[in-house]
């Protein structure tokens, strides 16, 4: 008798130690926000949690197609949180581009939140805000290269989001002006500004800190950094900012005037048939795509729009009025990797004369063709330099003149191994994505190289102590030195070495005249 009362209270003691336990490990996953209670799932073998597709803002959808973002609806119950949300609506693009969401919609403003496992509305851990890229006309929080597996392991909790592309996210038509008192276009932008307030009123129950956010993005992310810390109303939403290859320093998709792109996208319209706003909100998703294409690929862009951006970009850093926070910024070795194909020496120093003419001479200098495989290396530098690096330097030198903050530069060096997408062996542009998120087994067809792990262990740690303390420095880590007067940068390579920038007189041969040159 003794016996069997033990063994019932022994029984009762585990079944409300179960009891307890079970709604613990439950409510981990259970996170109450403004809008309602989302309900997420563990990856990395438990040692991440993960909350998928969750809006942050009304669907941008009929009478709401190209306004500015609104708050979302309110929800009762629990929202599942274990699947990514749809994909903004966009055209073939990319064709390293894969998604692991249900599809394409304009129905598409969601955001991805990963926290480690023990986080806890009390954790306070920084938060890295991650923009995406794809010329604003491509990509999604869905890609498998930036999942959110291994980062959140550094002592961060990582936030992904979508935001409009394309036609959907940049169209700036005068009835649009007209409409939005004077300001149209950057839809995409502003769904970026409604991410960051999400952010700022929610991610504190998920373990992170809205007071120290970093905002960081590649390519077309990256663009977007730096004029997210030109916008008046993205200042104070973000702490830190880290740009890999892109700024809105130059033609591409540096942001033109509003009256200039009304007439265009007026012109447009009258091209396609639609004879008002109505009729654009009336076409179907894929008839507005098809019509885009009139444009080009780049056709829809930013505009200095009188709301979002007040004047250009590079003005606003020269009057020394944007977001005075840490930024790390950089590019890679070969961004112009396009340029291999086909390059002769012959065919370089002519290409030089018609571009520079009587400064043919000096450019030859900075970038030799003597022969075939140096007229290759160079073509592969000037077309890096002209796509994506004088801009991002530029950006880089502004915010160091007049930003009152640490500024920390790289080199990204190490080349790929040829892959399904990336033949030769390059330092290609968007290279560095899966090194940052520790996600480089994503990669298809590509063999990942001891070296591989051990830079993109690095950089992880350099990406993750810059968003907890505004330096990237950390210990048992190569110095990374501050981007001052002796220039000194960090190359990220096997090994990660520094040292001053070697390639200065490029960039400032290039700010004399840059020559309308089509990639």
């Amino acid at each position: 008798m003794q016996f069997g009362l033990k063994a019932v209270l022994a029984l009762a003691v585990a079944g409300l130690t179960l009891a307890f336990c079970a709604p613990i490990f439950a409510d981990s996953l259970t996170i109450k926000t403004v809008q309602g209670k989302v309900h997420g799932k563990t990856i990395n073998d438990g040692k991440v949690k993960a909350f998928l597709g969750l809006p942050y803002a009304a669907p941008p959808v009929g009478k709401l197609r190209w306004k500015a973002p609104e708050s979302p609806a309110r929800w009762k119950g629990v929202r599942d949180a274990t699947q990514f949300g749809a994909h903004c609506a966009q055209g073939h693009m990319f064709d390293d581009m894969i998604f692991q969401d249900s599809g394409p919609s304009e129905d598409c403003l969601f955001l991805n939140v990963y926290a480690p496992a023990d986080a806890k509305a009390s954790s306070n851990l920084p938060v890295m805000f991650w923009i995406h890229g794809g010329g604003y006309v491509g990509g999604a929080s869905s890609e498998p290269r930036h999942n959110g597996d291994f980062l959140p392991i550094k002592g961060v909790v990582l936030v992904t989001i979508n935001y409009r592309l394309g036609v959907f996210g940049f169209l700036a038509t005068s009835e649009l002006a007209k409409e939005g008192d004077g300001a149209a276009g950057n839809y995409g932008l502003l769904d970026m500004v409604a991410a960051l307030r999400w952010v700022n009123s929610n991610i504190k129950n998920f373990g992170g800190n809205p007071d120290n956010v970093t905002i960081f993005g590649e390519s077309a992310g990256s663009f977007a950094v730096s004029t997210l810390m030109a916008s008046p109303m993205a200042q104070g939403l973000f702490q830190k900012a880290i740009g890999e290859s892109g700024a809105a320093f130059g033609d591409l998709l540096g942001g033109e005037s509003l009256a200039n792109r009304e007439k265009a996208d007026d012109a447009w319209m009258a091209k396609i048939g639609a004879k008002s706003l109505a009729d654009l909100r009336a076409m179907p998703t894929d008839k507005v795509l098809e019509a885009a294409k009139e444009k080009g690929r780049l056709g829809f862009s930013p505009v200095v729009d009188g709301r979002l951006l007040t004047e250009p970009v590079p003005e606003v850093y020269a009057a020394g009025k944007q977001a005075h926070v840490p930024l790390l910024a950089g590019w890679n070795r070969d961004e112009g990797s396009f340029m291999a194909k086909d390059m002769t020496a012959a065919k370089w120093k002519s290409m030089a004369g018609q571009l520079f003419k009587d400064r043919a001479a000096e450019f030859l200098k900075l970038y030799p063709g003597d022969s075939d495989e140096q007229a290759t290396d160079s073509a592969i530098a000037f077309g890096g330099d002209s796509f994506i690096a004088f801009g991002t330097w530029k950006w880089i030198e502004a915010q160091r003149k007049t930003g009152d903050a640490p500024v920390y530069r790289y080199h990204f060096e190490l080349r790929a191994l040829p892959s399904k997408y990336h033949p030769g062996e390059f330092a290609f542009h968007s290279d560095d994505i899966e090194y940052v998120f520790g996600t480089l087994d994503t990669r298809p067809g590509e063999t990942v190289r001891p070296e591989d792990r051990k830079l993109s262990e690095e950089m992880m740690g350099y990406w993750t102590n810059f968003a907890k303390t505004g330096d990237p420095n950390g210990s048992g880590m190569p110095e990374w030195p501050k981007y001052g007067k002796g220039d000194e940068l960090i190359h990220l390579n096997n090994p990660i070495s520094s040292g001053p920038d070697t390639l200065r007189p490029r960039y400032e041969f290039l700010l004399q005249g840059m020559p309308a040159f089509h990639l």
